[in-house]
């Protein structure tokens, strides 16, 4: 049966400690060589990839699929090379020099509200780039993602931030979660975690059922998740 919206999967890369960056939030490294490896074989496998707005303006991700032969086998499936680049951003102010808008080739999708000025749209969609808008304050996650489906999108991954982790969740407008977790501790109360955000109580909580564990070399393991318990959520919520 058809869905108002793509199959949606988070993956992210945590500390033991739950963190995904130092307090300095620059992009430190937590992923091991073997994890990128699987990282790059779940973006092949997407229509899109998607982050949020701290991700998008502090870290700017170039998104794209690294191996050639998983680049190849898109192609042979009539595909393009890489999947679209998703960015949900507040206010859309990134260069159009960034790597987010200039890495490829993929399509790239900005969602933004209406903070973003005209101008600055304007300059955005010079590059090549698709921008709506899709909210006043704050982008309307839900109505993304059903424009996404729109688009022809049926499976989409996220790739953080926390805030926008955490409103997927509370919005039950996920459905999958692989977490990479590395033998690493940052600690830090202002580090970014897994589900920022306000938080829930623990009734709120959203319940998992586990998929799978896999062990890899560079002692890091990787949990799978099915969503099971998607909370009911008033306000569509985004990154930044």
């Amino acid at each position: 049966m058809d869905t108002p919206r793509p199959f949606v999967l988070i993956n992210a890369a945590m500390t033991a400690d739950g963190k995904l960056d130092t307090v300095a939030r620059r992009g430190a490294q937590i992923s091991s060589e073997d994890d990128w490896q699987r990282v790059d074989a779940l973006r092949a496998a997407s229509d899109a990839v998607i982050v949020g707005g701290r991700t998008l303006l502090d870290e700017d991700p170039r998104l794209l699929v690294k191996s050639a032969e998983r680049r190849s086998v898109r192609t042979r499936r009539g595909l393009p090379k890489n999947p679209a680049k998703v960015g949900i951003v507040s206010v859309a102010d990134l260069e159009p020099e960034s790597r987010f808008l200039g890495a490829g080739p993929a399509r790239r999708i900005l969602y933004t509200t209406s903070r973003t000025p005209l101008a600055q749209v304007r300059r955005l969609e010079e590059t090549g780039a698709e921008v709506h808008y899709m909210g006043s304050e704050r982008v309307d996650l839900a109505a993304a993602l059903r424009h996404l489906r729109g688009l022809g999108f049926r499976r989409v991954m996220v790739e953080g931030g926390g805030t926008l982790i955490a409103e997927l969740l509370r919005l039950g407008l996920a459905d999958e979660l692989h977490l990479y977790i590395a033998p690493l501790i940052f600690g830090g109360a202002e580090a970014p975690t897994l589900a920022d955000a306000a938080g829930m109580s623990r009734d709120e909580a959203v319940r998992l059922k586990r998929l799978g564990v896999d062990l890899l070399d560079d002692g890091g393991i990787v949990v799978r998740y099915e969503i099971i318990q998607k909370p009911e959520g008033a306000s569509h919520q985004t990154d930044r």
